[in-house]
């Protein structure tokens, strides 16, 4: 994978224990405004939105069953990953939404937060 992939929840989802409501991720939240304010920025980057329910295969099938928690930035190899990424064999990927807007900053040209 040469391109880094970033998964979210898909806006506006539901959850079956709450019947009729619909939701977004609070974790989310700030990463989807940080694409929605650069959009040439976006292309950079595969994006990928999935569904609430477990089990989320897009997920799975790019680390496995354990790491399905979102958001999570899976680093390609066109630019080295940083040292505090965490690692399933080859694949590098971090998982704190902090971290995920630092590194969208520094690896795709998206401002940095104050």
């Amino acid at each position: 994978m040469s391109r880094d992939v970033l998964f979210l929840l898909e806006p506006g989802f539901a959850d079956p224990k709450h019947p009729g409501r619909h939701f977004v991720c609070p974790h989310g939240l700030a990463i989807e405004g940080l694409l929605a304010s650069a959009p040439e920025r976006a292309g950079r980057l595969d994006v990928r939105r999935v569904g609430f329910e477990r089990p989320r295969h897009a997920v799975i099938d790019v680390l496995d069953d354990a790491h399905q928690g979102l958001p999570v930035l899976v680093l390609g190899g066109a630019q080295p990953a940083p040292d505090d990424a965490q690692a399933l064999g080859a694949v590098r990927f971090v998982t704190d939404p902090r971290r995920i807007l630092d590194l969208l900053a520094e690896r795709h040209g998206f401002p940095s937060l104050h």
